[in-house]
């Protein structure tokens, strides 16, 4: 499911302060990059019914190499997925997410703008 409008979409940032923002909301980035893409996710668990969800937000360097630490990223629109053991996520317009997982998870977003939003001014 994509997250359209957040405003983080197409968001400008250099890479070591949005890894340090991205770490304070709990979104982890870990592997999960090459020299031209950055992932970052934050994992939502529903203990009672089993499942889990990944808040994935992602970007790509316009300027810089990932690998060398020095780069500026533009990020991309956020998406929801759940995770099926063990095919992986799946993050398909047709999924269905629980209120409270849409819920946290446009939270967590409005958040993110709220940081990128201040570092942006700085």
């Amino acid at each position: 499911m994509k997250f359209e409008n957040t405003g983080i979409e197409n968001q400008v940032v250099e890479l070591s302060r949005l890894d340090e923002a991205m770490e304070e909301l709990g979104f982890v980035r870990a592997g999960q990059w090459d020299y031209e893409r950055v992932t970052y996710d934050h994992k939502i668990e529903i203990l009672e019914a089993k499942e889990v969800y990944y808040l994935r937000v992602q970007g790509y360097a316009i300027e810089g190499d990932v690998g060398s630490h020095h780069a500026t990223i533009k990020l991309l629109t956020p998406l929801l997925g759940k995770h099926y053991y063990p095919h992986g996520v799946e993050y398909g317009e047709g999924e269905d997410f629980p209120k409270t997982v849409l819920t946290r998870s446009q939270d967590l977003l409005k958040k993110a703008k709220e940081v990128l939003a201040t570092l942006a001014q700085q």
